[in-house]
């Protein structure tokens, strides 16, 4: 067996070490060739010496020589900053890139990784949120693969299977609801970060645990799901499911339904994309319908959670709104874990922050990434 060589793009969080650890319980089948971090540089030397990449990269060059420093003694090449990140996805010995790097950090690496016609195994969401329409044209110029991570989108993925040529009528992502599920907004106005970061399912990186509270994770991920499976906004709806064992669901042309179950465990998705079209033998715990005698679902709350309002408000206009609203978010969600804004303030930000910037309707990547700058600017000039 021939082993795939992984570029691991933000090795040292929730997916990057779980994707190691998917690597450690199958070597016969994995080599780790790039390990990538932002700061955590203490974790990402612990990598570098149990895995022995090819290559190691640490975007906040200022970790630079502590790294160098501690791998000298091994044959592994070590390069520092973001363009750094961008380039290695490049290396002809690399076979599959697995973006996991947070926000919108993730965007270039994914681009220069489809340039490179290389496999993507994709948990960094923002990238498609962001410049949906830019990925869906390079991804179709170098037909380069995406295969989803997200458990909602690796559902949707894994239910197509087989169906080719079956149209979609609608896809449902399921939400489990997060902490503050049947909460109103009164008792939002008081939510501290350790209650939002209290998630009932799921264990997750600070950012995306706060999303999740707020509903704009559910929000990003319709979006992501429009560019993925190539759906108009209608056709993708969400349904809160606090079991989160119905993963999501695809309903065809004909009436009939398909959804993909399992416990709550990152760790399947991230091996389904990393071994399609197959399926292996694993040691995970075992679904058992008598511990989950109830499946229940009900609709979001929109009203108290305006945040998936206003992602599906940025899936229909299109253009660089959805640029607007991701960065805006990256900049409430920092606050609010520095406790510089309160959690209902997250929402008013990001709504601000859509009415302030200029609307571009046909954006290059140029466009992006000035979008981007300008909205963190105007968010943080409102905090401050």
């Amino acid at each position: 067996m021939k082993k795939k060589r992984l570029a691991i793009l933000g090795s040292t969080g929730s997916i990057g070490t779980q994707a190691l650890e998917i690597v450690e319980e199958n070597p016969q089948r994995f080599q780790v060739e790039v390990l990538t971090a932002n700061n955590n540089v203490k974790l990402l030397i612990d990598q570098a010496r149990k895995y022995i990449p090819n290559v190691v990269v640490i975007g906040n060059d200022r970790h630079f020589l502590s790294l160098r420093n501690a791998l000298e003694d091994l044959p592994i090449k070590v390069y520092a900053g973001h363009e750094a990140i961008a380039q290695v996805v490049s290396m002809d010995s690399i076979d599959i890139v697995l973006t996991a790097l947070v926000g919108f950090s993730g965007l270039i690496p994914t681009i220069e990784a489809i340039k490179a016609k290389k496999t993507i195994a994709l948990a960094n969401k923002e990238t498609l949120v962001v410049a949906g329409k830019l990925i869906q044209e390079l991804v179709a110029e170098y037909n380069a693969p995406i295969y989803p991570i997200d458990s909602e989108h690796s559902a949707i993925f894994q239910c197509l299977a087989g169906e080719v040529g079956n149209p979609i009528e609608k896809i449902y992502l399921t939400a489990s609801g997060g902490p503050f599920r049947d909460k109103d907004a009164a008792f939002l106005e008081d939510v501290t970060v350790e209650m939002a970061l209290a998630h009932p399912n799921w264990a997750m990186g600070n950012k995306i645990t706060i999303d999740s509270a707020t509903y704009m994770n559910k929000g990003f991920e319709a979006i992501e799901a429009r560019w993925l499976f190539d759906l108009k906004p209608e056709q993708i709806d969400v349904i809160v499911h606090p079991q989160s064992i119905v993963h999501s669901l695809v309903q065809f042309a004909d009436g009939s339904m398909k959804a993909q179950m399992g416990l709550p465990d990152m760790k399947l998705p991230i091996l389904y994309a990393l071994t399609y079209p197959d399926r292996i033998q694993t040691a995970f715990p075992r679904f058992n319908f008598m511990d989950y005698p109830e499946l229940t679902f009900q609709s979001p709350d929109n009203n108290t959670f305006p945040c998936l309002t206003m992602a599906y408000e940025a899936m229909q206009r299109q253009g660089n709104t959805a640029c607007v609203l991701n960065a805006a978010n990256e900049i409430a969600v920092d606050a609010f874990l520095k406790k510089q804004l309160r959690f209902s303030g997250i929402p008013k930000l990001i709504e601000q922050s859509m009415k302030k910037i200029s609307y571009i309707a046909q954006p290059t990547l140029a466009d992006y990434l000035a979008t981007d700058q300008e909205t963190r600017e105007f968010a943080k000039s409102i905090i401050e």
